[in-house]
């Protein structure tokens, strides 16, 4: 459950950052935050998986400084991914 929690701020915190900073996929602070927090809770659980000794070792309670920061890391850039994708896909369909 730390994971996630770790992933989804992180994420969010990575959505907001690049709406604020790629202007051509803002949706707003609300919608950067919200992008950006399921794209890192979701994102950073399949980089979890992919790495199975990282999961394994987040789930056996050993937390270490650098699980805690692969796990802010994969969820920053999982939000930063989703944010700019449905950033694109919003701005798309406005046109």
């Amino acid at each position: 459950m730390e994971q996630l929690i770790i992933n989804a701020i992180s994420g969010a915190v990575g959505g907001g950052a690049s709406g604020a900073t790629l202007k051509q996929f803002d949706m707003g602070a609300i919608g950067n935050v919200i992008a950006g927090l399921i794209g890192g809770g979701l994102l950073g659980q399949i980089f979890s998986a992919i790495w199975p000794q990282l999961s394994a070792a987040l789930q056996s309670g050993n937390f270490d400084i650098g699980s805690i920061a692969t796990q802010v890391v994969s969820g920053g850039v999982g939000g930063i991914v989703l944010q700019i994708i449905a950033g694109y896909v919003k701005n798309s369909l406005m046109k």
